[in-house]
């Protein structure tokens, strides 16, 4: 059962972690910090996007805005 866990290990860090190794290494932050720039712009499109949709809904007046609609007293 320990080589199967040892497996696991040997997995993860020999192989799946080893680009992480590799921009860790680096002299240069901007380049080292790539993967982190991009998630980031990434993150910031879907936000633009989701404001966008809700934008697009308040302002089809969809939503019924009745303080008492929601009422369940």
């Amino acid at each position: 059962m320990d080589s199967f866990f040892y497996g696991i290990e040997d997995l993860f860090v020999n192989v799946l972690f080893a680009p992480f190794d590799a921009l860790r290494s680096m002299e240069n932050w901007w380049a080292a910090n790539t993967l982190n720039w991009i998630l980031m712009l990434i993150g910031a499109a879907a936000f633009v996007y989701w404001m966008l949709e809700l934008k697009k809904y308040n302002d089809s007046g969809e939503e019924d805005k009745d303080a008492t609609a929601h009422s369940y007293l």
